[in-house]
């Protein structure tokens, strides 16, 4: 688990800046790579031997050039997800009710199999009595309005090339619910300028072979157990995960920024303050490298830990 270019701050708060579903959350301004990576040109890997220090970058808002564009969108992720294309290539579906299913529902665009670029004409509060399970090739567009899941959150269950954007989970209850649950066997995902707080279990869970996910610009809070990659030491399927994780703000959740089992995780440009127990977690075969991130302790010290697991194989 490399920690390359990370600093601890302890005294200086960042300055405020807008990003997700809200505005005005304090989130760092952190020092950039510049280059040909991210929404202003291409999607290579960053590199961190060129920092951003010049004025008139700071002035650009993430995608600006593309927010007043529907489709403009698809093609901006950066790293393991970049390949997602949602609903790119579909038709437009517009939600025109908060109902939890039925016709103009959000439930009910999410089940087609077409590839479909959802967007909301309404603002408001879905409640979610089960799982919303989103199929592949689906943009689910929340920009431009003000949209939050409480009760369930959104499962990407076998699918490939999903793109969520600027939502809000608040309040999930039972067992095994997620915000954004990933398994199984899903790929080409990216996450984008979410707000997710307060669920029973994870906020976002990426386990049972799914692969090639970004999460970028989302505020995680209020909770324990925030975000989980790769699902016990039995699952060795999970070698394939691949997940990147940029520009996030993990305010005081309690742990697991992310906690990892097998898989390779790239996280650059978060800030993690006032954790629990840890903020970032590796064990079994993992591989974390951390890159150009804030970590700000409170009580708690430890900002990276090991867990020893052994490989589990399961004998039929």
């Amino acid at each position: 688990m490399g920690n390359h270019h990370g600093r601890h701050h302890k005294n200086n708060r960042p300055p405020q800046y807008n990003y997700g579903p809200y505005s005005g959350n304090s989130a760092p301004t952190i020092p950039s790579p510049i280059g040909n990576y991210g929404p202003y040109s291409g999607n290579s890997a960053p590199t961190v031997s060129n920092p951003i220090g010049n004025s008139n970058m700071g002035l650009h808002l993430p995608y600006g050039h593309v927010d007043l564009s529907l489709r403009g969108l698809a093609g901006q992720a950066e790293g393991f997800g970049r390949c997602a294309v949602g609903g790119l290539n579909g038709a437009v579906y517009r939600v025109t009710t908060l109902a939890d299913d039925g016709p103009g529902s959000l439930r009910d665009g999410c089940r087609r199999k077409e590839p479909l670029w959802i967007i909301f004409e309404v603002s408001g509060t879905i409640e979610l009595s089960s799982y919303l399970n989103v199929s592949s090739y689906k943009t689910v567009d929340g920009r431009g309005q003000r949209i939050k899941f409480t009760g369930k959150g959104l499962r990407l269950k076998d699918c490939e090339h999903v793109i969520i954007c600027n939502l809000i989970f608040e309040g999930g209850r039972g067992h095994d619910i997620d915000g954004i649950q990933i398994k199984p066997n899903s790929k080409h995902i990216w996450i984008d300028r979410c707000s997710l707080s307060d669920y029973d279990d994870g906020l976002i869970d990426i386990t049972r072979q799914s692969t090639d996910i970004t999460i970028s610009r989302c505020h995680f809070s209020n909770h324990d157990k925030t975000m989980l990659i790769g699902a016990d030491p039995s699952h060795t399927g999970d070698r394939c995960i691949r997940v990147t994780i940029h520009h996030c703000f993990f305010d005081g959740s309690r742990q697991r920024h992310p906690r990892v089992r097998f898989g390779r995780v790239h996280l650059y440009n978060n800030y993690t303050r006032n954790w629990g127990i840890y903020a970032v977690c590796a064990s079994v075969e993992s591989q974390v490298y951390s890159q150009c991130n804030i970590y700000e302790a409170g009580q708690k010290k430890v900002a990276f830990k090991y867990y020893t697991e052994k490989v589990c194989v399961l004998v039929y």
